[in-house]
């Protein structure tokens, strides 16, 4: 093993570089920056082995990858926040063409006005464009991830979107296992999808059509995407063999007898995985990926250890209905004989999660309170 210091940033970048990327197309936004920043220092030095393409905005940088992606290439983005938002159109039409875009996301609000904090807010309002989405806890898991990102969106035809929270892991450093580049290339592979733009064939790609056409491309869609859960435990036993590392679209940690837990997604799990000695009868439910949503392992999950109640931690905030993790799991628990009863721990803007919230949110929420929600500003 070869460890290096590196920032969530960094990792990405790393593990970029050692996919055989073939263009990467990005522009500078807080606080994704430092990941253009290392991609253009490995292309000026030679390293990068793909070219790097400076463009005007997000909207341009995505829609560089789409184009090229057709091409046959393997290609890489990053963004966060109103870079995200602005892609809106492209992110659509990436999916609905089907093309292996891998992309990062560096979670942080969604203004007016104008804040840095790592609200999830960002990436969860691109749910429904089609994309995979894979939440990140650490530097390690980043770089793991995105190499696996490029192994899953080849297979499937489906873009992936890598997503982490902004300056907790962006601007974190921690000891990263960086294998050399020759063993990541034989874990990714060579290319295997076909490229749909031939230089000298013109054709008509994308086209107008009809509903009765487009609901066959969005079951078809929607169906391959649910096999990137079993695509992905798949991914993540040969990752082991080469790595020694494996993730779980869902993990957890739930001493006996616990009959609360705690679920999060991103930076927020490890505040919980190192609150937990200190918080009686609990456990955690790491939510890795969210989409396609993994609603038979968390039901499994909270059958097997007869969880009573879920406390959901959501940096995000659906304004007139609540956190948006707890709403996905409340509608995953319709099945479920006896589901537990979900509350919700709102950090919407991004704010930090302590121990001290932790603690209080597990109080009872007051039985004159409409709704099982707690708002982090007010339990600090």
């Amino acid at each position: 093993m070869a460890y290096e210091m590196l920032s969530g940033s960094q990792a990405a970048a790393a593990a970029v570089q050692r996919a055989n990327v073939d263009l990467v197309a990005a522009y500078p936004i807080t606080p994704q920056t430092a990941i253009v920043e290392t991609l253009a220092n490995f292309e000026a030095k030679g390293e990068l082995g793909g070219d790097f393409v400076s463009v005007e905005s997000e909207y341009a940088a995505l829609a560089c990858c789409y184009g090229a992606a057709a091409a046959g290439a393997r290609v890489f983005t990053a963004t966060a926040s109103h870079g995200l938002a602005y892609m809106h159109e492209v992110i659509h039409w990436c999916s609905g063409a089907r093309v292996p875009v891998v992309m990062v996301n560096v979670n942080r609000a969604i203004g007016a006005p104008w804040c840095l904090d790592p609200d999830q807010g960002d990436s969860l309002s691109q749910r429904d464009t089609g994309w995979m989405q894979i939440y990140c806890s650490g530097a390690q898991e980043v770089f793991d991830t995105v190499l696996q990102a490029y192994v899953l969106s080849e297979e499937l035809l489906l873009p992936c979107l890598v997503v982490f929270d902004g300056f907790y892991i962006s601007h974190t450093y921690e000891a990263v296992d960086v294998p050399e580049k020759e063993k990541t290339l034989e874990f990714v592979g060579e290319k295997k999808f076909k490229a749909q733009v031939i230089p000298g064939a013109p054709a008509n790609l994308h086209g107008l059509t009809t509903g009765d056409n487009q609901i066959l491309l969005v079951k078809n869609r929607h169906e391959t995407m649910i096999k990137a859960i079993d695509l992905f435990k798949d991914v993540n036993k040969k990752y082991e063999e080469f790595f020694g590392r494996s993730y779980k679209v869902v993990d957890s940690v739930i001493p006996p007898g616990s009959t609360t837990v705690f679920m999060a997604a991103g930076a927020t799990v490890e505040t919980i995985r190192w609150a937990l000695p200190e918080l009686d009868d609990c456990g955690l439910i790491q939510l890795r990926m969210f989409r396609p949503y993994p609603a038979e392992e968390l039901c499994a999950i909270l059958e097997a250890h007869e969880v009573e109640r879920v406390i959901v931690v959501d940096r995000n905030c659906s304004v007139g209905m609540g956190g948006i993790f707890s709403q996905e799991l409340r509608a995953a628990l319709y099945k479920m004989e006896k589901p537990p009863v979900v509350e919700d721990l709102i950090l919407a803007g991004g704010i930090d999660l302590t121990v001290e919230m932790l603690h209080k949110a597990l109080e009872p929420v007051n039985e004159d309170r409409l709704t099982d929600q707690k708002w982090g500003v007010d339990v600090r």
